[in-house]
């Protein structure tokens, strides 16, 4: 147990550095910074980490709508799965990220707990799976990432990966902090909305509303990807950045796209429209930076949302919340 110096089993935890502290030392949570050259290669390695846990949560979940099944959670840690069934047990899996730890906890009291720093995909993979089976859950995924280009399955990928356990408090904390936000925002809307989850595949954050109606077949679209467009949405979500996106982003889109949708007049000033994405992007460091971060992300989603929703003529007024 954890007194209340902040020790465990005779440890003291590090103090982060995003966090401050009230003159009665209470903690005040802070949008922590992100450059991105130190963020990256811990998110790489995060990406892939997550994907090996969210696939164990995959092979014995029943499927949900949407793929909402395999998704991961903000916690008070870090990012876990909720309970996965375990014949006359369940178990759950979670990313403690002050600890820098996996923790695999059983609902009949085993716990296990697998390091994250100075390991590679492949010795991660192998140390949950051995895990598992010493909980008396044997597991067997599929062993290939997704949504990575090149992939190499995880029993193969043995080089060295980055681990820098203040970048990834640095990411969970952004996580909990955009969660917050994303929580309002979704108290605000009646109708079928998605949780607020993390996706270990395209690695981002995300709540969608949908409008209720059935959207048109996407042409060349897989199974996945049909049903998880199978109605019109409007979503937003958080992403750490990757690729050609060298930044943090929080980003809106709606699927199918209205006519006129890009070329809406937005909030604020600095959300702009990425025709490649087919998404609008507001950059993570403006809202960090700004004077009131919680109002210019909830002015962000709210006025894409209004922008999707008016133009898609949405039924806006049995969807929302009346105030």
């Amino acid at each position: 147990m954890p007194d209340s110096e902040g020790t465990q089993n005779g440890q003291v935890e590090p103090e982060d550095e995003n966090v401050s502290r009230d003159v009665n030392g209470a903690i005040e949570e802070t949008w922590p910074e992100l450059p991105y050259a130190a963020l990256a290669p811990t998110a790489q390695t995060l990406q892939l980490f997550t994907q090996v846990v969210g696939k164990v949560r995959l092979a014995r979940t029943p499927w949900t709508n949407h793929s909402w099944h395999v998704t991961l959670s903000v916690t008070a840690r870090g990012l876990a799965t909720p309970l996965i069934p375990n014949g006359p047990t369940s178990l759950s899996l979670e990313f403690d990220f002050i600890a820098d730890q996996l923790v695999v906890r059983v609902t009949d009291g085993r716990e296990q707990r697998v390091s994250l720093t100075g390991q590679s995909v492949a010795s991660f993979y192998a140390a949950v799976i051995d895990t598992l089976s010493a909980l008396g859950a044997p597991t067997r995924i599929v062993k290939v990432p997704n949504e990575i280009a090149d992939p190499i399955p995880f029993p193969q990928d043995v080089a060295p990966r980055a681990y820098d356990s203040a970048m990834a408090r640095s990411f969970w904390r952004a996580l909990v902090q955009t969660e917050r936000v994303f929580g309002l925002f979704r108290s605000r809307f009646i109708g079928k909305c998605s949780p607020i989850h993390f996706f270990w595949g395209s690695f981002d954050l995300a709540v969608t509303r949908f409008s209720g109606r059935r959207a048109p077949e996407r042409p060349g679209a897989d199974s996945i990807t049909r049903e998880a467009y199978s109605h019109e949405v409007i979503s937003a979500g958080w992403w750490p950045g990757g690729g050609e996106f060298a930044a943090p982003i929080f980003y809106a889109y709606a699927a199918p796209e209205p006519t006129g949708f890009r070329g809406s007049a937005v909030r604020p000033a600095q959300a702009f429209y990425d025709s490649k994405l087919g998404e609008f992007l507001l950059p993570y460091d403006d809202v960090r930076n700004a004077n009131d971060p919680r109002s210019m992300l909830l002015e962000f989603m709210q006025s894409t949302y209004e922008a999707g929703a008016n133009l898609g003529k949405w039924d806006r007024a049995a969807l929302e919340r009346q105030a």
